[in-house]
């Protein structure tokens, strides 16, 4: 399961990335990123409601 000499950086480094042991890192790595865009969008909307002085409605729409 070598890569071949004449193969470019990236074949190289997709052959790495599916090889089976990687795979659930990869899944991983998808999550983090999904989870860390929802926390910055709950906290763009967060910012949003300060700005228009409407800071006792953070808690109550996290609540809903």
């Amino acid at each position: 399961m070598h890569v071949a000499h004449d193969a470019t950086a990236l074949e190289a480094f997709l052959f790495i990335m599916f090889l089976p042991d990687n795979i659930p890192i990869i899944g991983m790595l998808f999550l983090v990123f999904w989870f860390t865009y929802l926390g910055f969008r709950e906290a763009r909307r967060n910012d949003e409601f300060i700005r228009q002085g409407r800071e006792d409605e953070i808690l109550r729409d996290m609540m809903e």
